[in-house]
């Protein structure tokens, strides 16, 4: 069966390649790095510029580990971003490779792991799963462990691992029922799959039990909980929130409200539910936050076909009093947004995406608003709507109908928000427990 895959991977690979053309319209980084995906990272030099930087040795003496840490893009490189500070404070003399698929994920590694490992990071896109474009890679690089985040499960790449004896870990995992039913379908090749899997270290219960019934053996899965209620607000975080706040809200202290990581056909319905607001709340500030960059100008078009005055984070300055919308068209910074707002909704959730991170507004005390597509956080999600701390809406309508409830009544807003803040630190600890199984595979 994992022959079969192989080679429609190969049958499928001009439809892949012109997809990421294709997307490279709008991001045209989609458009560079290719040889990378093809497993053809730089060679020549590489062991005298890995003794130069890592302080690595020729392979037949000993040498540091190289951690490997694949993260698909934005969402789950924020998510080792913690698992990698904590381990890097522990080993010092850990080496560090993190692989993404996405532009927007290499930008994130970039800016949130440079300043962390100081020189001692390797950075490519993952190649493409196919044993002739992850061979190179892996004997080029030749990594201690691989630790994958969340849902990536690549046959061959744990093949080639198992093959070359490198243990592999999907860490914070999760398993939603739909995509359980999907791998049961193949049984065989599933099973064989997960046998080539070192350990899964699951987010919850039911994620756990969903790897057990496709083939896992019990005795390599683990449950952790999920590491991003571990989010750490530090002092200097909460400052800029803090400014932030002080300056989109300006000398009337107008109310604020986020929705954050919009999808395509999510801002239409964001801003119609904005215009049925502005009449009872006309100083309201909306701060939109796409997703992806290359949706940002066209968030701002939509802003401007409806005749709403529209300013860009990009361009540094503050909102004013008559601007409606302020556009976060940069990267890295919707945290301390999260902290700046009075209510958060966020996306991927009025579309069939599946949700994303609601748990960043949680720790901020910040009440939540979602639509009902929420399998990426089911039990998050679950959580959050038991502590009254999320709200989830079917439309337009019924999002503004919420958000005029909790802008009107302070105390409610405040108290949704504190529900929220007590699940994510009653839900805290996960990452301690990861650490630990890491560290537990390195030996």
């Amino acid at each position: 069966m994992l022959h079969l895959y192989t080679w429609l991977c190969r049958l499928t690979m001009p439809l892949i390649l012109f997809h990421l053309w294709w997307r490279g319209r709008a991001d045209p980084a989609y458009r560079k790095r290719w040889n990378e995906r093809f497993g053809r990272v730089p060679t020549r030099g590489l062991r005298r510029r890995w003794r130069e930087r890592f302080g690595l040795v020729p392979e037949r003496e000993s040498r540091a580990p190289l951690i490997w840490v694949h993260s698909v893009s934005v969402g789950e490189t924020l998510a080792a971003v913690p698992l990698i500070q904590q381990l890097v404070d522990r080993h010092s003399d850990w080496q560090w490779l993190v692989t993404t698929t996405t532009p927007t994920g290499s930008q994130r590694v970039h800016e949130a792991l440079d300043p962390l490992l100081q020189g001692r990071l390797l950075h490519y896109y993952l190649p493409f799963d196919l044993p002739e474009c992850l061979s190179p890679f892996l004997d080029a690089l030749r990594p201690t462990i691989l630790v994958c985040m969340e849902t990536e499960l690549w046959p061959n790449l744990l093949s080639s691992c198992a093959k070359r004896g490198i243990p592999t870990m999907l860490a914070n995992a999760r398993l939603s029922e739909k995509s359980a039913r999907g791998y049961a379908r193949f049984p065989s090749f599933s099973r064989s799959m997960l046998d080539n899997l070192t350990q899964v270290v699951a987010q919850y219960s039911a994620d756990a039990d969903r790897f057990r019934a496709l083939g896992m053996p019990a005795e390599r899965v683990a449950v952790s909980g999920n590491i991003k209620f571990d989010l750490q607000i530090d002092t200097g975080l909460l400052s800029e929130a803090q400014a932030l706040s002080f300056q989109w809200r300006g000398e009337s202290g107008r109310p604020v409200w986020l929705a954050a990581s919009t999808h395509a056909g999510e801002e239409e319905i964001v801003l119609d539910a904005f215009e049925a607001l502005l009449p009872d709340f006309p100083d309201l500030l909306l701060v939109l936050v796409p997703r992806h960059p290359q949706r940002f100008d066209a968030a701002a078009r939509l802003c401007r076909e409806r005749n709403l005055k529209v300013c860009r984070r990009s361009d540094g300055r503050a909102p004013a009093a008559h601007q409606q919308v302020l556009l976060g068209d940069t990267m890295g910074e919707l945290l301390r947004f999260y902290g700046a707002s009075d209510i958060a909704f966020v996306g991927g959730s009025l579309v069939s995406v599946g949700g994303h991170n609601m748990i960043e507004a949680a720790a901020w005390g910040v009440p939540v608003i979602c639509g009902p597509h929420l399998h990426n956080f089911a039990v998050v999600s679950q959580l959050l709507q038991e502590a009254g701390a999320l709200q989830v809406t079917e439309n337009g309508a019924q999002l503004a109908e919420q958000l005029a409830v909790w802008l009107r009544d302070a105390d409610a807003r405040r108290a949704a928000g504190e529900s929220g803040r007590r699940v994510a630190e009653q839900n805290s600890g996960a990452l301690e427990r990861l650490v630990a199984d890491v560290e537990k595979l390195m030996h």
